[in-house]
């Protein structure tokens, strides 16, 4: 809080105003290099990549297929790939991410995947671990579940291309961190980054592809995607439906509604109560 009659304010809000004007110019000039800088051009093996399509356990919907077809076109042309993927929780944008990992793989390049939290960096190293089991591709996590030693190791292969895909929160953003051929980053959530976070990797090597998931996009990013915006608006048929219950009384809610919910999905899952305390 500042003194009403100070100049505190003033000073905070100029300070503030060139720090932006400061921001903005360097994303000027980053995407200005961006636009001039030849890309990857990644080329589609059809045998191989059929073959990892085929092992998808369910049945692509209508918005997965489109978004996918937009991000090989996107990943074989010369230009720069930045394509937002928008879709709500459990529509399918991680295996979007793994086609395109993929791409990137069989071409020789390694993959970065940054997530912002802990849970979330494990929950993807186990299913593009069990999605990638098949092929000759090595998945790494790095997060505060793996000891410092274990960390070392896996940033030492990162320099030398013997990680293909690493997982990863913030410490992706060290640059202690190097990379050998980085070629494709996915950042899942970019909400959850601030500007510098997610334009760190294009400053980094102007010619990477980036693909961001994420189900609430802020407006920045929405804008400038908007020419490259793949929308999932409906859900697979797979998902189960969430039951939002409000009780009219607190005394006898519980009793009343877990065993008609909780028979419901017993058979194919599990029910949750959240409660207020």
């Amino acid at each position: 809080m500042h003194k009403l009659g100070g100049d505190q304010w003033s000073k905070a809000k100029k300070k503030a105003i060139e720090r932006i004007r400061d921001v903005a110019a360097e994303l000027l000039e980053i995407h200005a290099k961006r636009a001039l800088k030849q890309g990857n051009a990644f080329a589609v093996e059809n045998t191989d990549y059929q073959a990892f399509a085929d092992a998808f356990p369910f049945e692509e919907t209508p918005d997965q297929q489109t978004a996918i077809e937009a991000i090989l076109e996107d990943m074989a042309s010369p230009q720069p790939m930045d394509r937002v993927i928008c879709g709500d929780v459990g529509f399918g944008k991680t295996e979007v991410s793994m086609r395109a990992a993929f791409i990137a793989v069989q071409n020789g390049k390694q993959v970065a995947v940054l997530v912002p939290t802990t849970l979330l960096a494990q929950q993807h190293f186990q299913n593009f671990r069990d999605r990638f089991a098949d092929w000759p591709v090595r998945v790494e996590v790095m997060s505060r579940f793996v000891t410092p030693k274990q960390q070392k190791e896996i940033a030492d292969d990162l320099a030398q291309g013997k990680v293909d895909i690493v997982i990863g929160t913030h410490t992706l953003l060290s640059k202690e961190l190097k990379y050998k051929a980085l070629g494709l980053v996915v950042i899942d959530e970019e909400h959850r980054f601030g500007v510098r976070q997610k334009e760190y990797f294009k400053k980094l090597r102007n010619e990477l592809d980036m693909l961001t998931l994420t189900a609430t996009p802020i407006p920045r990013t929405l804008n400038m995607a908007m020419s490259a915006c793949a929308i999932f608006p409906l859900s697979p048929a797979r998902r189960r439906t969430v039951m939002r219950l409000k009780p009219s009384s607190a005394n006898g809610w519980m009793r009343k509604s877990r065993k008609p919910v909780c028979g419901k999905s017993s058979a194919a899952g599990r029910c949750f109560f959240c409660t207020m305390m």
